[in-house]
């Protein structure tokens, strides 16, 4: 969810995508915590004097439900995006047993951002 998110911001500023500043293939991001390449990307926002608007965010899984830990993942990204939760959506959906999302093979996210001059 957060890759999807960073990918959301730097798309959104026009700076490419995860892989492009993170490599997959660079050993110093093996094992890194997602939050460090939010922290990052914010990082690179505040150079361009950009700021989030709000974020929508789009869990597709069969499980686990998203809906008991909602409100705990929009405050954990609000805080990471410098955002009040209000600025931040946070919700689920299944493919109704299609596909290996709907085998449980994986999780995917989508995310949307506003970006605004700071």
């Amino acid at each position: 969810m957060l890759h999807a998110l960073c990918d959301a911001l730097l798309g959104a500023a026009g700076l490419g995508d995860i892989g492009q500043h993170f490599r997959d293939t660079d050993p110093q991001w093996k094992g890194a915590d997602s939050r460090s390449f939010v922290r990052s990307v914010m990082n690179m926002l505040l150079i361009r004097k950009l700021r989030v608007g709000n974020a929508d965010i789009t869990v597709l899984a069969e499980a686990p439900k998203v809906g008991p830990v909602r409100d705990q993942i929009r405050r954990q990204v609000a805080e990471l995006l410098e955002v009040s939760e209000e600025q931040v959506n946070v919700k689920a959906t299944t493919t109704e047993r299609l596909g290996f999302l709907g085998r449980g093979e994986g999780i995917a996210a989508q995310a949307v951002v506003l970006l605004i001059a700071a």
